[in-house]
């Protein structure tokens, strides 16, 4: 039986301002003509035949859409999944358990895994996909556990401290860009300037401790040089770290450090005590806690310590609140959407400077 045109017309117009279902993108009917062609077949008694010649598919095709809009309804016509009821080829749990283990703790890849485990390489792959650790970016490199990242919800709520050291530079450059034979020359040169000597008469040059601090959430980091790294040293910093990110209109509520003796000292509890901070310090040797403060490091050393030759320890300082500004206002963090850290911050003065 085949309608007129003005049936099929009509048949068109009922449904266009249906809501129409998601369907695959290369799907010959969408599930809004896949209903028009059932009820073509159920309502009004076509053929499977004539049905599927004026939507242009198999007969099979209008007979299993008829067939689905009698059991099930409109809902009938939605895509259902392609995954198969049973899958006996898929790899054992077991197997996956082996496969899991070698990369998380050997940090091992496809191929690596499929080697020991007598299996194809391509398998493993489609596994650590499946557990979300196909990349090794993706997993702890000291645990070999999932990373769990986390970030604390506003500026001042979280504050990381932490001292890193650089050597100092003798007179005339040091070995990073000179020969070893040349940095030994200008430190023995310093040594006779300085009067400083070590164990057996040696050329002493000493060590720079940097303190530094960073805010969780925003990123902005402040930093001082200083000739120790003991609790007072630290306390100076951390007073006068508060009080610039309180220029800044950010209160700081908790600090995080990590087991050092200068900030498991009693002092340091106080002076926490006494500026409302609550102290909070890393599980021992877990530095991956901190570990905001400890990326920070890397690229304190990449951007300023390391970055260009310096003649002089001097030169070296004076490059350090020129690179703290280009890191908090103009450098862009990957971390935060590739936006410099002081985009955080709103309603600091000099934002855009």
């Amino acid at each position: 039986m085949k309608a007129s045109g003005c049936e099929v017309e009509l048949s068109r117009n009922r449904f266009t301002n249906q809501e129409a279902f998601m369907s695959h993108a290369n799907a010959t009917l969408t599930p809004i003509t896949r209903l028009r062609m059932a009820r073509l077949v159920v309502d009004r008694g076509w053929t499977y035949a004539s049905a599927a010649k004026m939507f242009m598919v198999a007969p099979r095709t209008a007979k299993k859409w008829a067939d689905r809009y009698r059991t099930e309804g409109q809902a009938g016509m939605a895509d259902r999944s392609s995954r198969p009821h049973a899958s006996p080829n898929k790899t054992r749990p077991a197997l996956v358990r082996r496969i899991v283990r070698l990369r998380w703790r050997q940090r091992l890849g496809p191929v690596q895994i499929a080697g020991r485990l007598g299996m194809q390489a391509s398998t493993v792959h489609v596994v650590l996909v499946r557990c979300r650790i196909n990349r090794l970016s993706h997993i702890d490199r000291v645990t070999g556990e999932p990373l769990r990242r986390y970030e604390h919800p506003h500026p001042g709520s979280l504050i990381h401290v932490d001292v890193t050291k650089f050597g100092n530079i003798p007179d005339g450059g040091g070995h990073k860009f000179l020969t070893r034979q040349q940095s030994k020359l200008n430190a023995r040169a310093t040594a006779r300037r300085t009067g400083e000597r070590g164990k057996n008469s040696e050329p002493r040059i000493g060590t720079a401790f940097v303190h530094t601090v960073i805010d969780d959430h925003s990123r902005v980091a402040y930093a001082e040089i200083c000739t120790d790294e003991t609790a007072a040293t630290a306390i100076g910093v951390l007073e006068r770290a508060v009080a610039w990110f309180a220029e800044h209109g950010v209160t700081v509520e908790r600090v995080l450090s990590d087991n050092g003796s200068c900030y498991r000292s009693y002092a340091w509890r106080d002076a926490c005590a006494e500026l409302d901070i609550v102290h909070k310090r890393t599980r021992p040797y877990r530095p991956q806690t901190n570990g905001k403060i400890e990326r920070f490091h890397r690229t304190l050393g990449d951007g300023w310590a390391y970055a260009r030759f310096y003649d002089s320890t001097e030169q070296r300082n004076i490059a350090l609140p020129g690179w703290l500004h280009f890191y908090n206002h103009h450098r862009a963090h990957s971390a935060i959407g590739a936006k410099p850290p002081i985009t955080r911050l709103t309603n600091v003065p000099g934002h855009h400077s």
